[in-house]
């Protein structure tokens, strides 16, 4: 067991290319954690480290042994939290990036249904778009929308759910707008686009086997669905939404759907994972946030 503890001190201190970071999420001294590589390396025989007062680096021999190391101390670790799932008590935090749209619109219910059935897992949630490194930002996984984002050879993009995506608009716009029977009919409109920056922008409708691309223009462009579906509400233009809250305005008369014959290319979801080889309680999130999704798909 103490080579096993070894060999996982080891693998964070390569993770982390430091000992004084590896140090602060191990939660031991720096001391402490310095003597045990050096053990471990009399212990191997070969030099796994180089050391210089900037950084650490792997030597050849410590690359490979990192490569093994780490699969060895992930079995290891899902093994032992297999056990605390057999006595349903799985702890732990789990720590997860999300964009903020989906995770205010779609996935807070699940976050508290999950938090209730295992009271003993904690959450930190990084509400952002933005790329996250897994490994050295600290994250169990990343949540992300839009086409399989770009990963390295190291991570894993599992599809989670597809999000159906319909057109909105609000009764107070559509009474002075013009008639809008066909896609091709959204030339003539405001259309309120969802993008970081104004650009030519389309939308690509869907009616059973036909499929349309209209480009569309507004003079409100926002890289929010939240603000883009709250200015429709407000008369200020037609919407793409596919969060619940559109339901409810559906049934308070705040908006209706346009083109009802016709829906927007879905948005896939995607965990974005370090490993196939997670802890049980990110497992189960990510299965619990899938099956959330799939009732909304």
């Amino acid at each position: 067991m103490e080579f096993l503890s070894s060999m996982e001190l080891f693998v964070e201190v390569a993770k982390a290319k430091g000992f004084r970071r590896a140090a602060e999420t191990l939660g031991m001294p720096n001391s402490t954690l310095s003597r045990r590589i050096a053990e471990l390396e009399k212990r191997v025989g070969v030099r796994l480290l180089h050391r210089s007062t900037r950084r650490v680096e792997l030597t050849e021999a410590g690359q490979a042994y990192f490569r093994r190391c780490e699969g060895i101390v992930a079995e290891a670790r899902v093994a032992h939290e297999s056990l605390l799932e057999l006595a349903e008590r799985p702890s732990g935090v789990v720590r997860v990036s999300m964009p903020v749209d989906l995770a205010i619109s779609y996935l807070a219910p699940a976050i508290q249904a999950f938090g209730e059935r295992y009271p003993l897992i904690d959450f930190e949630m990084d509400l952002t778009s933005r790329r996250v490194d897994l490994v050295s930002d600290g994250f169990d996984c990343a949540i992300r929308m839009g086409a399989p984002p770009p990963t390295p050879s190291t991570l894993i993009a599992r599809p989670i759910g597809l999000l159906p995506r319909y057109l909105y608009a609000s009764p107070g716009y559509l009474q002075t707008a013009p008639p809008l029977h066909h896609p091709h009919d959204l030339a003539q409109h405001q259309c309120l686009v969802q993008a970081a920056v104004r650009q030519a922008s389309q939308w690509t409708l869907s009616a059973g086997t036909e499929t349309i691309s209209v480009p569309v223009t507004g003079r409100y462009t926002a890289n929010n669905v939240g603000m883009c579906q709250a200015m429709a509400r407000l008369g200020m233009g037609i919407a793409v939404s596919a969060g619940p809250d559109a339901g409810d305005d559906l049934k308070t008369g705040r908006l209706q759907r346009v083109l009802p014959g016709w829906s927007v290319a879905s948005i896939p979801v995607y965990a974005i994972l370090e490993s196939r080889l997670i802890p049980s309680r990110v497992r189960l999130f990510i299965d619990c946030i899938s099956a959330h999704l799939r009732g909304h798909a």
